[in-house]
């Protein structure tokens, strides 16, 4: 009984943290105005506007995504080194002039360094929340504080569309205005974050580190970059006890994603027709449900496991997917959203669980930025091949392929969970 009262109040000490309640906020905000310009301007902009492909605007948010995903491993080692505040205050400025440009300059390679530049502005984000939150937190609370962090992504990301599309549909200024405001309390948060002293006191140092241990890593600095490399997956490859097939279902998962990002707001547009204000209505169709669905599947998922979360979720997104694209009439297409919305509400509480049971906690920040790594890979594939897809075989192909990946998903997660035969020697 004590126990549990002492897990009680630590869960509620959490939550009266500053700290965490500020990489929460950073977080809801960064994905706010990443989700209204990947989402609802860029690509309405390029494609109506400047008249660009779907393969080239594909192109230019695979960029946001190599940018994301470039700097991420790197920006969470330099975390640890200069703290929470200049790492994340970096990433704020970075973002804050991408949307300045995209504001003010209405050039095409303008426009596509502005993805780029949101790509590097955003890739402190996961690093820095995921290994802040998680270390605040502490093992007793490391799912809860997780799945809210989670539910701050979501709410960000689908909900930066569904408001901006309500300032769009006459004109861009207001949304532009909207999203700079945006940024620049953002920017005040930033600033308010630990700087290196505090952020080391933020995490109980692990046992067998001291002083001796951070004077050897200051020597090991020194060494070369190959062999530190060496040394960074030698490393990895101990830590790690996982299926093999774990690193493309990873990998595949993002893919899926990646595919709809670029198009999603063209097919809404330009096929089915809709305004902002009734593509708004169709986000809300599938990401509402999703945000409702996440707290309910995720005590599921703490009772019975990931298995048939992840399964059923599998399952349903990779029927949903395809018939979504070849759909037309609208109130089917509402439909066949929610059913969508419904399939990633079991897959994204229960995937991060099933993901977060391989990250040992010795090397929890190290082999975050390596998952993360992989799964921008598939963002970045993703986007590239949503293009080509787009306009060599039509707009239904890009969910057809997703809808596919999905499909691949779900055979991946059998051979993972699959009991393995115990080896006797």
């Amino acid at each position: 009984m004590n126990q549990v009262t002492a897990s009680a109040q630590r869960s509620r000490q959490i939550w009266r943290s500053p700290f965490i309640i500020q990489l929460l906020a950073i977080m809801f905000i960064v994905e706010f105005v990443k989700g209204a310009l990947v989402v609802s301007i860029l690509p309405v902009y390029m494609g109506t506007v400047l008249g660009l492909s779907a393969y080239a605007i594909g192109w230019s948010l695979a960029l946001l995504y190599i940018g994301d995903n470039a700097f991420r491993s790197p920006l969470g080692w330099v975390v640890d080194r200069i703290g929470y505040r200049y790492t994340m205050l970096f990433g704020v400025i970075l973002t804050f002039i991408s949307v300045l440009i995209a504001a003010f300059m209405q050039q095409t390679l303008w426009l596509v360094f502005s993805c780029l530049l949101l790509g590097i502005g955003t890739s402190p984000l996961w690093p820095c929340v995921i290994t802040g939150a998680t270390g605040a937190a502490g093992e007793d609370s490391g799912g809860t504080v997780m799945s809210v962090v989670y539910m701050a992504w979501l709410t960000g990301i689908g909900g930066g569309p569904i408001v901006i599309n309500f300032f769009i549909s006459s004109s861009y200024t207001t949304a532009f205005h909207i999203l700079i405001g945006a940024m620049t309390i953002a920017a005040a948060i930033t600033l308010l974050l630990p700087g290196r002293a505090g952020s080391k006191a933020l995490e109980p140092v692990e046992d067998g580190h001291d002083a001796s241990d951070m004077k050897g890593s200051g020597q090991s600095e020194k060494r070369s970059l190959l062999a530190r490399a060496a040394d960074y997956i030698g490393m990895l490859r101990n830590s790690l006890h996982v299926s093999k097939l774990l690193f493309p279902a990873m990998f595949a998962q993002n893919l899926a994603l990646g595919l709809l990002t670029p198009i999603l707001t063209l097919y809404a547009r330009t096929v089915l027709d809709l305004s902002p204000k009734q593509f708004s209505l169709f986000l809300i169709a599938g990401g509402a449900i999703t945000a409702l669905g996440l707290i309910p599947v995720g005590k599921l998922v703490d009772r019975y496991g990931t298995k048939w979360p992840l399964h059923i979720g599998f399952v349903l997104a990779g029927i949903s997917l395809p018939l979504l694209g070849m759909s037309r009439w609208l109130p089917a297409v509402m439909t066949i959203v929610a059913f969508v919305g419904i399939g990633y509400a079991c897959i994204i509480p229960a995937w991060n669980a099933f993901i977060a049971e391989a990250i040992p906690k010795k090397e929890r920040g190290a082999v975050w930025g390596f998952f993360l790594t992989i799964e921008g890979c598939g963002s970045v594939l993703g986007s590239i091949l949503s293009g080509r897809m787009w306009d060599s075989f039509g707009p239904h192909m890009p969910f057809l392929l997703s809808g596919g990946v999905m499909f691949l998903l779900f055979v991946l997660h059998l051979f993972i969970t699959k009991p393995q035969p115990v080896m006797v020697r």
